[in-house]
């Protein structure tokens, strides 16, 4: 396998002490249509090459991602020296430097949270159902009450939202718009019918996201602002994407205390 060096974004962060970075689709040894920094062991590319990927990333970055199994599901878990690769979870949080919390994504939004003075980071895994949840609990809410639960009550959060299927590529059904209105969301400007398709919506994901993190009082929030540039539908050259290629690698968000 010929490989390239791993490549991936770090956005502007101003927590000292954390770190993130946003891995992008070249610069890995997978072959097509994995091609080539594909990190998801599930999706049919050679294990091999996956994990040459994912060793390329922890040693550019100088740091060891924990690797998860993610369900779309709203359980949270907290990482330490010892965690595991392979945990079921879509949100994790550590206090523990060194262990990046991981979110492998491909359309779907993660979401990179950190105290402002870097006592504790957290990253979500945000598709549509984990993020409108059930009974008012999704998993931005069951994150936010982990940290909430290990931190001073004065602490303030800082959010950064990574790249996802944009608002004029996302379709949904009208029962997914409901789903967000039944779980305390306001789509009010955040989901749009799409003309001559009854019954159908453009969706904004990251939008929704912002919202509910503003709920938990969550004022400072960075990256995807729902344009073009942060949609993975559309950037074929940056970012996977399972609703555009069907067959499709995974991209990673990272967040650690250095």
């Amino acid at each position: 396998m010929s490989s390239q060096a791993p490549a991936w974004w770090c956005p502007d962060w101003t927590v000292p002490g954390v770190r993130v970075a946003c891995t992008l689709r070249t610069g890995g040894v997978s072959q097509a249509p994995y091609d080539t920094l594909n990190l998801g062991l599930h999706v049919g590319d050679d294990p091999q090459a996956v994990l040459s990927n994912r060793e390329q990333v922890a040693h550019g970055l100088q740091t060891r991602p924990v690797w998860l199994n993610q369900v779309h599901g709203t359980d949270v878990h907290w990482l330490d020296e010892n965690s595991q690769d392979g945990l079921t979870a879509d949100a994790v949080c550590t206090h523990t430097r060194g262990v990046a919390c991981t979110i492998m994504v491909a359309d779907c939004l993660p979401i990179l949270l950190a105290d402002t003075q870097g006592r504790a980071v957290a990253a979500i895994h945000a598709g549509w159902r984990g993020l409108a949840g059930t009974a008012g609990q999704g998993v931005v809410d069951t994150t936010m009450q982990a940290l909430r639960n290990h931190l001073p009550a004065q602490a303030e959060l800082q959010a950064w939202l990574g790249p996802c299927i944009g608002p004029q590529a996302f379709e949904v059904g009208s029962e997914v718009c409901q789903a967000f209105r039944d779980n305390g969301f306001d789509t009010a400007g955040l989901s749009q019918p799409r003309d001559g398709h009854a019954g159908k919506w453009w969706l904004d994901l990251a939008g929704l996201a912002r919202q509910r993190l503003c709920q938990w009082g969550v004022s400072r929030i960075q990256g995807n602002d729902g344009s073009p540039d942060w949609c993975t539908v559309r950037d074929t050259r940056r970012w996977f994407s399972h609703r555009r290629d069907r067959v499709s690698g995974r991209m990673a968000a990272l967040i650690w205390i250095e």
